[in-house]
C-alpha cells in the first residue's frame, strides 16, 4: 500500500512542477498561438480536451482562431473534432463563423461532422449568418442539410435573409433550401427579410406575385429589425490586450486596458445613436446568451457562437431580450463600485466577465 502511494505521488510530482493552467490562463495561451506552452502542457499529461474558461478545447479555440498548427498539435493528442463545449458549440462552428475556411477545411478532413442530430446549430447556420460565403459552398460541397433546423426551428435560409446576406440566400436556394418551413415563432425567411428591411432578398424568396401582397404590409407588423454588428475592432483588441496583460500578472494595466475597452464601446455606441439609420451593436450574435439554448433569443461568441442575436440567437427571440452589450454594462458598473472601495481582486473579475460578455456574446 505504501508503496503504491508513492508510486501515486511520484506521478503527480511533473504535474505540480509543471504548474498546469487554469481555465483563464489556459485560453489566453492558446488564444495568442502559444504552441510551445500548449507542447509543454501536454508533455506533462495536460488531457487534450481541457476547456479554456472561454470557447472551449484547445482545438475548439485554435479554430476559434483559425490557428490550424495549434489545432493540429491538440488533435495529435487525442483531442476531439466533435466535441461539444458548455454552450453546444463545435470547432466546426468556431471555424465558421469566424470564416476560416482553411480550419473548416481541416475539420471536415479529419472527421469533423458538418451535420447534426436533432435540432442543433449547424456550421451551416453559423456561415451563412455570418456571411461567409466560401465557407457555405464548402459546407454544402460535403454535405450540410441545407434544410438543418436549429434549436428553435431556424434554418440556415432564415440566418441568411435575417442578416441580408443575398449572395448567400440565392446559393442556398439553388442547393434545395425550402423557403416555406416555418420555425417555432412562426416566422419563415421571409419574414426575417422584412423585418430587417432586406427587399431585395425576400423578393427572391416570395417570387414576384406573392411578393406584390408581402409588400402591402405595413412594415411595423413584420416586429422591430434586429440585424446584428460584431464587436468593434479597436473594442476586441483592446480586451484581447486586457486579458493577456492579466495572463502576465500586469494587473493595474489591465484594469485600465479594459476600462478603454469598455470607454471605447461606449463612443462607438453614442456615435451611432445619433444615426437614426445605424442599426444596434448586440455583440457576436451567434454566441449572445448562448448557454440558454432552448430560449433562443438573442443576446455568438468565443470564443463562438455559437453563435445568437438580439431578439432571437441567430433565430426568432424576444425584442427585449438582454444583450451582450447590456450585461457587459450590469459587469462595468460592478467593476467600478468595487474599484471605488478599493477591492481591486474584485474589480478586476467584474471587468473580466464584462469582457466575457461582450467577446463571446453571452
Amino acid at each position: 500500500m505504501r508503496l503504491l502511494v508513492l508510486l501515486l505521488v511520484l506521478l503527480a510530482a511533473p504535474l505540480r512542477a509543471a504548474g498546469l493552467p487554469d481555465p483563464v490562463t489556459f485560453f489566453v495561451a492558446i488564444e495568442r498561438g502559444d504552441t510551445s506552452l500548449a507542447k509543454e502542457w501536454l508533455d506533462v499529461g495536460l488531457p487534450p480536451d481541457f476547456e479554456g474558461h472561454m470557447v472551449g478545447s484547445g482545438l475548439m479555440i485554435g479554430a476559434w482562431e483559425g490557428n490550424v498548427p495549434m489545432m493540429a498539435l491538440f488533435h495529435s493528442r487525442g483531442a476531439n473534432v466533435n466535441k461539444t463545449n458548455r454552450l453546444g458549440e463545435q470547432a466546426l462552428l468556431h471555424a465558421a463563423w469566424k470564416g476560416h475556411i482553411d480550419a473548416v477545411r481541416w475539420l471536415v478532413e479529419r472527421g469533423a461532422s458538418v451535420n447534426r442530430q436533432g435540432k442543433e446549430w449547424s456550421a451551416l447556420h453559423y456561415a451563412a449568418f455570418a456571411g461567409h460565403d466560401a465557407v457555405v459552398n464548402y459546407l454544402l460541397e460535403r454535405g450540410a442539410d441545407v434544410n438543418g433546423l436549429s434549436t428553435n426551428g431556424s434554418t440556415p435560409l432564415m440566418m441568411a435573409a435575417r442578416e441580408g446576406k443575398e449572395s448567400i440566400t440565392k446559393a442556398l436556394v439553388a442547393a434545395g433550401a425550402r423557403r416555406e418551413v416555418v420555425n417555432e415563432r412562426g416566422d419563415t425567411a421571409v419574414h426575417f427579410a422584412m423585418r430587417n428591411n432586406n427587399v431585395v432578398i425576400a423578393r427572391e424568396l416570395a417570387g414576384s406575385e406573392n411578393f406584390a401582397t408581402v409588400a402591402t404590409r405595413p412594415q411595423a407588423s413584420w416586429g422591430a429589425p434586429t440585424r446584428s454588428q460584431r464587436l468593434p475592432d479597436r473594442v476586441d483588441l483592446l480586451l484581447a490586450q486586457a486579458q493577456k496583460l492579466e495572463a502576465a500578472g500586469m494587473r493595474a494595466a489591465a484594469l485600465k486596458t479594459y476600462r478603454a475597452a469598455m470607454e471605447t464601446l461606449r463612443r462607438n455606441e453614442a456615435t451611432k445613436a445619433k444615426s437614426a439609420t445605424a442599426p444596434a451593436v448586440s455583440g457576436l450574435v451567434i454566441t449572445a446568451r448562448r448557454g440558454d439554448a432552448r430560449q433562443q433569443t438573442t443576446g455568438l461568441q468565443y470564443a463562438t457562437p455559437a453563435v445568437t442575436a438580439d431578439s432571437e440567437k441567430v433565430g426568432a427571440g424576444d425584442t427585449a431580450a438582454t444583450t451582450p452589450v447590456s450585461v457587459a454594462e450590469d459587469w462595468l458598473r460592478q467593476a467600478r463600485e468595487h474599484e471605488a472601495a478599493g477591492r481591486r481582486a474584485e474589480a478586476m473579475q467584474a471587468y473580466r466577465q464584462a469582457s466575457a460578455a461582450l467577446r463571446s456574446g453571452r
